[in-house]
C-alpha cells in the first residue's frame, strides 16, 4: 500500500517543528483567514511574503513543497488567463477583438495571491507535525468530533481505495481495454466504477462491524497526547 508523504518531514528540527502542535494551528489558521480577507494588493504581496517566511522557517524542502504546488498553479494559470480578457469595462489593452479589462486583471492577481499564500501556509502547519499529533489537536481543541473522525477515516482509507481503483484499472488494460471502439470502453468505465462503489460500501460496512466488535462506541480513544 502506497502513502503519501504527509509524515516525511515531521521529525525536522525547525522552530515551527517545535511549536506548540495548537498554538501553530490557531496562528496560521487566523493568518490563512486574514489574507483571505484582504482586497489591497500591497498587503496581499506582504502576506505571500510572510507565507514565503514561514515557510522558510519551516526548512521544508523547497522541491518537496513545489511538487504539490503545480496543481494549484495550474488553476491560478487559467485564472490569470481568463479573467482578464472577460471582466470588467475599463480596457486597459486592446488588440483586435481582445481586451483586457483592468478590473478582471487586479480580481486575477488578487485571486492569485490569495490562494498561492494559503496553499503555502498549509506546509508549515500540517507538514511539521506528524498526522496522528493534528488530529489529536484537533480533539485538543474541541473540534467537533464527527469531523475529526471523518478525517482521520478519509486519511487512513483513501490510500485502500486508490488500490482498488488501481487493481481495477490494471485488470482492464491487461484485456485489451485500448483497441475496443468508444462505446465499449465507455460501458466498461462505467461498470467499473459501479463495481469500485460496490466494494467501497462493503468493505466500509465490514470496517464499521469490526470496529464494533472492537468496542467502538463513537469516539477513537487513543493513549497519544498533544
Amino acid at each position: 500500500m502506497s502513502h503519501f508523504d504527509i509524515d516525511k518531514y515531521a521529525d525536522l528540527k525547525s522552530p515551527l517543528h517545535n511549536f506548540d502542535p495548537r498554538a501553530k494551528l490557531i496562528c496560521i489558521l487566523i493568518l490563512m483567514i486574514s489574507i483571505v480577507l484582504l482586497n489591497d494588493l500591497l498587503y496581499l504581496m506582504i502576506g505571500l511574503i510572510i507565507s514565503v517566511l514561514f515557510v522558510l522557517f519551516s526548512k521544508l524542502p523547497i522541491l518537496f513543497i513545489l511538487k504539490r504546488l503545480r496543481w494549484v498553479a495550474l488553476f491560478i494559470f487559467a485564472v490569470l488567463v481568463l479573467l482578464p480578457f472577460s471582466v470588467g469595462t475599463s480596457v486597459i489593452f486592446n488588440f483586435h477583438f481582445l481586451n483586457i479589462y483592468r478590473e478582471g486583471l487586479i480580481l486575477a492577481v488578487t485571486i492569485a495571491l490569495k490562494a498561492f499564500s494559503v496553499i503555502l501556509l498549509i506546509f508549515p502547519m500540517l507538514a511539521t507535525m506528524k498526522f496522528v499529533t493534528f488530529i489529536k489537536t484537533l480533539e485538543r481543541l474541541h473540534v467537533p468530533n464527527k469531523l475529526v473522525q471523518i478525517i482521520t477515516f478519509t486519511y487512513r482509507y483513501i490510500f485502500v481505495l486508490l488500490n482498488e481503483l488501481r487493481r481495477t484499472l490494471n485488470s482492464i488494460e491487461a484485456r485489451s481495454y485500448k483497441k475496443h471502439r468508444t462505446g465499449f470502453k465507455l460501458r466498461v468505465l462505467g461498470n467499473a466504477i459501479g463495481m469500485l462503489l460496490v466494494r467501497s460500501y462493503e468493505r466500509g460496512e465490514r470496517i464499521y462491524q469490526s470496529m464494533l466488535a472492537r468496542g467502538y462506541s463513537g469516539r477513537i480513544k487513543t493513549r497519544w497526547q498533544v
